[in-house]
């Protein structure tokens, strides 16, 4: 293939490649797919134009050209504009790319802020995912990120628009768009082929014999292991080791951080150190470490375990007036922790306060989760609330949490410039009846 995308790139016999002027800018370096077809009918041999079409469909999806539109990799027969891949980004020549340097790509992408540049839906979900998974080096990937979008500003413009599409391309084929065949995977009918069981057995002259019954039951006996081992790979129970590994390797690289064994904790523990200043932070201010604040962005669970963390998601959600949310979950946790005489005048204060027609603090449910709710107080019960706040809970780790840690507030207290305030009183004042399980 790459021989005949030299041939295709010749100045002379070539594909003609040209600028094209589209109203007030211009398009460098393309040709048309019309062109594409035209040349291998003429140069190559081909004889019809679904031939040729299918030929370019292969170059294309391994990301010999593309089309500078969409993130498709297939060849059109007619105006559609198509150009050709620097051989940087070859197959043949390019290292295998990993998640870190996509993340790269994608934060780079979000940096530049031009139309032709915007993340589609599919990119936007993996930037959040790579996000969430490199959450422990993500000012590292950012930096590295700004540097090269420095770096593009330089360029011509014309040659870094030529650019920016080719290593869009480059992703496209290494980080196809879902649903799109994606070459860089073993092709599943040659691995089914390689496990094919012989027919038959081949004589000195050449014929094939005919098979045995020993030779049949055989082929019997290896086609049915070959369907059990089918069967299992379909059973979505089962999980490849690899993945297994991955995770265990990613959820350690995330931590690793916070394990004491391997990193002395902040502050130091007192029964070891004989150092006093575990038991003074809470009697002064202090700066909040910018190792703990990090911490938070990994889950809201882990937001929600700090004391300091809490305090400033219910301030957040104070602003975003919606802290009555985080207040119906926590009550209806502590439902779960009451004596069982207790349970029914509990849910009906919950029931009251959050969700009755006269509810002091209302909380916005859908109408599938309020009419279980409303169901289940007819028996109340510890669990008479779980569908309503597993329902808050995910809005608010959807929504809330992920507008937390785009705020204002959150860079603050990461890049060190607030301070820690006295967090006495503050459950007190919001969560009336609360105990405080840190204050020991």
């Amino acid at each position: 293939m790459e021989d005949i995308i030299e041939k295709m790139q010749d100045e002379q016999t070539g594909v003609p490649v040209r600028t094209v002027k589209s109203f007030m800018t211009k398009i460098p370096s393309v040709f048309a797919g019309a062109d594409m077809v035209t040349w291998m009918m003429k140069n190559l041999d081909v004889e019809d134009q679904v031939e040729a079409l299918h030929l370019g469909h292969l170059m294309a999806a391994h990301g010999y050209f593309f089309s500078i539109d969409d993130h498709i990799l297939t060849l059109k027969a007619d105006g559609t504009y198509y150009r050709f891949q620097t051989p940087y980004f070859w197959p043949s020549n390019c290292w295998e790319p990993e998640n870190t340097d996509y993340a790269v790509y994608l934060c780079k992408r979000t940096m530049q802020n031009k139309t032709r540049l915007e993340l589609a839906d599919y990119e936007a979900e993996n930037l959040a995912r790579l996000q969430k998974m490199f959450s422990r080096k993500w000012e590292f990937i950012f930096m590295q990120a700004e540097a090269q979008a420095k770096v593009d500003k330089k360029r011509d413009k014309l040659e870094r628009k030529v650019l920016d599409s080719q290593e869009r391309a480059f992703w496209d084929v290494h980080r196809p768009v879902p649903g799109c065949v994606n070459t860089t995977e073993l092709d599943i009918k040659k691995a089914c082929r390689m496990n094919k069981p012989m027919r038959g057995a081949k004589t000195s002259g050449g014929k094939v014999s005919p098979m045995t019954e020993a030779d049949i039951a055989q082929s019997t006996e290896a086609l049915q292991k070959e369907i059990t081992t089918l069967k299992s790979r379909l059973d979505r129970r089962n999980v490849k080791i690899s993945k297994v590994a991955e995770s265990y390797v990613s959820y350690f690289e995330q931590y690793q951080e916070y394990d004491p064994f391997l990193m002395p904790p902040e502050p130091s523990n007192p029964w070891v150190s004989d150092s006093p200043d575990f038991w003074e932070l809470e009697k002064q201010a202090k700066e909040i470490p910018p190792r703990r604040v990090r911490r938070w962005a990994f889950s809201l669970q882990e937001l929600l375990k700090d004391p300091a963390g809490r305090e400033q998601f219910i301030k957040f959600l104070e602003k975003e007036f919606s802290a009555e949310n985080l207040m119906f979950w926590d009550a209806v946790q502590d439902l779960k922790q009451v004596h069982s005489k207790d349970v029914p005048v509990k849910v009906q204060e919950i029931w009251n306060e959050y969700l009755g027609p006269d509810a002091n603090s209302p909380i916005n449910i859908d109408s599938k989760s309020y009419e279980l709710t409303k169901k289940n107080i007819e028996k109340p019960s510890r669990w008479t609330f779980d569908e309503a706040a597993s329902h808050l809970y995910h809005l608010m780790k959807n929504d809330s949490y992920q507008r937390y840690l785009r705020s204002e507030m959150y860079k603050e207290y990461l890049s060190g410039t607030k301070k820690k305030t006295s967090i006495k009183g503050i459950r007190s004042v919001i969560f009336p009846g609360r105990k405080d399980q840190n204050s020991t």
